[in-house]
């Protein structure tokens, strides 16, 4: 179980992968990476081979003090997805090695299978029909999708009555057989999002996630008592120490930390376990590859507070390649009837096409977020 080989391997649309290889030949993936900052990550994990190589894999938790607490600074998008796949690659090996699906290693599962949803723009109501049929008719009863493009930090009357527009189509087409999540992404900001709740509420979203950034998460005291819809937030929330002032505000009703981005599958079952103890549900953030997603499942297949589960299957991210390209066994992530059931092989139970992978490689990629400006030229959020 020492750990003898790293390798990295980024490739499209945007991902990077990590491979793990011990001294006995077992194999453990994981996917540390922020979205725009690849290079970056990577270079994080180039500084932290030397507290893994030589190392047994089976000291996870050890592993897991060391990276975080080793250096002086901590926490953070590069350290926090840097250790993230780190994390995901040693659950993968650790479950390998003894035959047994990671979810068995945490606990035992408490569902057999888990809610899905998956997302459709939401920037364009021209596609966001179209879109929704698609992803009912590959089984999912549940999607996302943007509630508005860029936003001035106040903005006029006019653009506050296109927000409700593409959810008021959704409900129409599909009446309450659909559950709509609608992701304000920190578009907005405070000044706004109580006048787009009011716009929004009469087409019950199942909830509104990220209304507004993640850095001023003490205005979500002025938006929560003001609208029966749940809220949701955390994707850019990085450590179980980024959660606790939230959970203890009370404000939040559905945490979102990412698998890749939030210290992996150790530090996630941490945040999970803390959201319990407050009552707060979990519905991990996923818009990433196959490696990201199966660690959500199982950490959603052992949290009895999950509720739903982010897929990025067909999101316009995924340019050239998807979320199934690059494995070898994509039925693990076929959804029936809005669900994906529990994973059956040992480790992460994802088999990684390591063919199509180097194919990739020589790809690479170079992804970065758009920038949105207003009509005056200022700076929009994206």
């Amino acid at each position: 179980m020492i750990i003898e080989k790293i390798e990295l391997f980024k490739v499209p649309p945007r991902w990077l992968f990590i491979k793990i290889t011990t001294a006995e030949g077992i194999i453990g993936w994981g996917e540390p990476v922020v979205e725009g900052k690849a290079d970056t990550v990577q270079a994080c994990i180039k500084e932290l081979e030397k507290y893994l190589i030589g190392k047994s894999a089976k000291h996870i938790e050890d592993i897991w003090q060391v990276l975080y607490r080793g250096g002086f600074y901590r926490g953070g998008p590069i350290l926090m997805s840097a250790i993230s796949g780190i994390d995901q690659a040693l659950w993968d090996i650790k479950g390998k090695s003894l035959g047994v699906p990671v979810y068995e290693l945490l606990g035992g599962a408490v569902r057999h299978k888990m809610k899905m949803y998956c997302w459709i723009g939401g920037d364009n109501p021209d596609v966001v029909l179209e879109q929704a049929h698609e992803k009912v008719n590959a089984g999912y009863k549940a999607v996302k999708m943007n509630a508005t493009g860029g936003m001035d930090w106040i903005a006029s009357i006019k653009d506050v009555k296109k927000v409700a527009d593409n959810i008021k189509l959704l409900r129409e087409e599909f009446g309450t057989n659909l559950d709509i999540g609608l992701d304000f992404h920190g578009r907005i900001h405070k000044g706004m999002v109580k006048r787009l709740i009011d716009e929004l509420e009469p087409y019950e979203p199942l909830f509104i996630e990220e209304p507004v950034l993640s850095e001023n998460n003490e205005a979500l005291k002025h938006i929560y008592g003001y609208t029966s819809i749940p809220i949701a937030t955390g994707e850019r929330m990085f450590s179980r120490w980024d959660f606790k002032p939230l959970l203890e505000q009370g404000t939040v009703d559905i945490i979102q930390p990412d698998l890749s981005h939030a210290g992996g599958i150790s530090e996630v079952r941490r945040i999970a376990t803390m959201a319990e103890a407050y009552d707060v549900t979990l519905a991990p953030h996923c818009p990433l590859g196959p490696i990201s997603l199966a660690s959500a499942l199982h950490l959603d297949f052992v949290s009895a507070n999950a509720i739903i589960q982010e897929s990025s299957l067909g999101i316009h991210y995924n340019k050239g390649f998807d979320l199934l390209d690059y494995v070898l066994n994509p039925e693990v992530f076929e959804v029936k009837d809005g669900y994906i059931e529990l994973f059956k092989k040992p480790g992460l139970g994802v088999e990684i096409n390591e063919e199509k992978l180097k194919e990739g490689v020589k790809i690479g990629h170079d992804w970065s977020n758009p920038i949105w400006r207003g009509i005056d030229g200022n700076f929009n959020e994206w």
